[in-house]
């Protein structure tokens, strides 16, 4: 039975202890600040105490491929090596970092950001078969757009080497770890799903070939970063609309399976989720986000993003019906984790939805009189650190055991929403910021040792 303050070991990397900051869109770009703004995003949490921080998605190629605006790449090795400020300001505090490597595919800006596609007319998608008919159905109706390029099998290759060379400078740069963006509709999601991937060549076919780009991108990154720890999310598209409009996508079993031949090609860790088909709030579920669509200051950039005023508001509107379909739930994907961690050896991380320190201690712990395992190894949260920066301090070693720390974050989702205009993830809900003012001021966000 593992605690909180327990160290982990993830492919020969130890963390100090079992929290870990989940993969957010930073918003830094590669631009002159680029480095500066990692850093002042990402080392709080490092100071607070948290074991592992997940720099969240960076894009392996200088053109395409990004899923909102904002978004680092790491293709360029000048760039990359400057990264390493970041990495050894993580490591000043004890803690361990691992860099997020994605590529959007068909969920990319060029897809869905009118602006961006009228500054980048060029560029098509990324796509790993034809878009599903679903997906051209809403391009016939304009609310997406669709000019895909579906990969042959030696650009495949080809991607999958832009992956390992990434993987290859992150390291070289200081990064402890390679973290695979699996999930949340990217082209990893795309390969692994019955709902995007028809291809009739070796990455598709079935369920054992459609996990071959994983394959692949796993020897690329041994091969090019040496035995570095290596994690990926594992989707399970539950969330996703029922048959007939979805009828092919990965049930628990299917993401169970992932799980288990992921483990058997080499993977160090895994992080099973459940994800829809689309890009949608089943990623983060919570409140409508009233505050974000109403801000003045966000209108004209929203209406860049989504092509005008008419087009925001349905945005909005199908916003407000998927926060009423995916409801929070604590810690929503626990039942997929305790399953996939029956099956596997390796580590399983849980995120979605952990909001306090006792549940954390359930889901590492089991059941009190060992009737139940652990539901998984580590546990991580994504937006409660938009919040607090410095949640660590409040989370880890509590000063007894019936203490119980919860998070200020309310699920609101306004800090989500603006992220579509390249605005920075923050919090923007006043009672919030007073309640963490009012934390600082008391000094709770100050390591004991500080």
């Amino acid at each position: 039975m593992a605690s909180l303050e327990d160290p982990l070991e993830i492919g020969g990397m130890t963390v100090p202890n079992r929290l870990y900051r989940a993969p957010l869109l930073e918003c830094a770009g590669n631009g002159p600040d680029a480095v500066d703004a990692l850093i002042d995003d990402l080392e709080p949490a490092a100071a607070s105490g948290i074991g592992l921080i997940c720099q969240g998605a960076t894009i392996v190629r200088g053109d395409g491929g990004c899923a909102a605006p904002g978004m680092t790449r790491v293709h360029d090795p000048a760039f990359v090596s400057r990264l390493s400020r970041l990495t050894d300001r993580i490591h000043d505090h004890g803690s361990r970092i691992v860099v997020q490597l994605e590529h959007g595919g068909l969920r990319s800006m060029e897809t869905w950001h009118a602006q961006y596609r009228e500054e980048h007319p060029g560029l098509e998608q990324l796509a790993v078969s034809e878009p599903p008919w679903q997906l051209r159905l809403l391009d016939r109706l304009g609310f997406l757009e669709y000019d895909p390029h579906v990969l042959t099998t030696a650009e495949v290759y080809e991607l999958a080497a832009d992956f390992g060379r990434a993987a290859a400078r992150a390291v070289d740069a200081g990064y402890d770890g390679v973290h695979l963006a699996g999930a949340n509709m990217g082209i990893v999601q795309q390969f692994l799903s019955p709902f995007y991937n028809r291809r009739d060549d070796e990455f598709g076919g079935s369920p054992e070939a459609r996990l071959q780009f994983l394959a692949v991108v796993h020897d690329e990154i041994r091969d090019r970063a040496g035995d570095v720890p290596l994690l990926t999310k594992v989707p399970a598209e539950t969330p996703a609309p029922p048959a007939p409009v979805v009828r092919r996508k990965l049930s628990l079993e299917d993401g169970v399976e992932i799980a288990r031949r992921l483990e058997k090609i080499g993977y160090d860790a895994v992080v099973p989720v459940q994800t829809s088909v689309v890009w949608d709030m089943s990623i983060v579920r919570g409140e409508y986000p009233e505050r974000a669509w109403t801000n003045e200051g966000l209108q004209a950039e929203y209406d860049a993003a989504f092509g005008g005023a008419a087009r925001k508001r349905l945005v909005s509107i199908a916003n407000r019906v998927q926060s009423l379909q995916y409801d929070f739930e604590p810690a929503w994907n626990a039942d997929f984790c305790r399953r996939v961690r029956e099956q596997v050896s390796i580590p399983v991380l849980a995120e979605g939805g952990i909001r306090e320190r006792a549940q954390m201690d359930r889901l590492l712990g089991g059941s009190s009189g060992g009737d139940e395992p652990p539901t998984c190894d580590m546990v991580g949260m994504a937006r409660p650190f938009y919040a607090e920066p410095r949640l660590g301090a409040r989370l880890l070693e509590t000063e007894s055991e019936t203490e119980n720390p919860r998070v200020l974050c309310e699920s609101c989702n306004n800090c989500t929403v603006p992220q579509v205009t390249g605005a920075p993830g923050i919090c923007r809900t006043p009672a919030v910021l007073r309640k963490r003012g009012d934390l600082e001021r008391e000094g709770a966000y100050e390591r004991p040792e500080s």
